[in-house]
């Protein structure tokens, strides 16, 4: 791992995003990893007890990185990402409904940490070998 994912635990962004920018955010968890926007908090009129989070295990996680890079095809996960006419990207959970709406320069500055492994974290170690006999 080229980062220090593996010591988060609190909310962070990809090294990649403007220090200003609004972003994709994401957090490490007992098992869980907890997706929100940052976005959210900075409208004064939103209630931090109502912020739209998308929480998956350690495993659906690093399936969903595997399918933003290519490097694994698994398709019916439980996140999925829709471009819309507007050229928003939408990153919605299957199992909650929850819905996260991001810029293009958003998330590809969170594809740029994907590719980085940035976000891989402790979901890379309790996620089970594929080399298992």
């Amino acid at each position: 791992m080229t980062y220090d994912a593996l010591a988060r635990t609190d909310w962070f962004k990809s090294s990649h995003s403007n220090p200003s920018q609004d972003c994709v955010e994401v957090k490490f968890g007992e098992g869980l990893v907890s997706i929100r926007d940052s976005k959210y908090r900075r409208d004064p009129a939103n209630s931090p007890a109502n912020e739209p989070i998308i929480r998956v295990t350690s495993e659906e996680w690093l399936a969903f990185l595997g399918e933003l890079t290519g490097s694994r095809t698994v398709g019916g996960g439980v996140l999925s990402v829709e471009t819309t006419a507007q050229g928003m990207r939408l990153l919605r959970s299957a199992r909650s409904g929850t819905t996260l709406l991001y810029t293009e320069p958003e998330w590809q500055s969170f594809l740029a940490g994907v590719r980085a492994h940035e976000f891989d974290g402790p979901a890379a170690i309790v996620a089970p070998s594929s080399s298992a006999a």
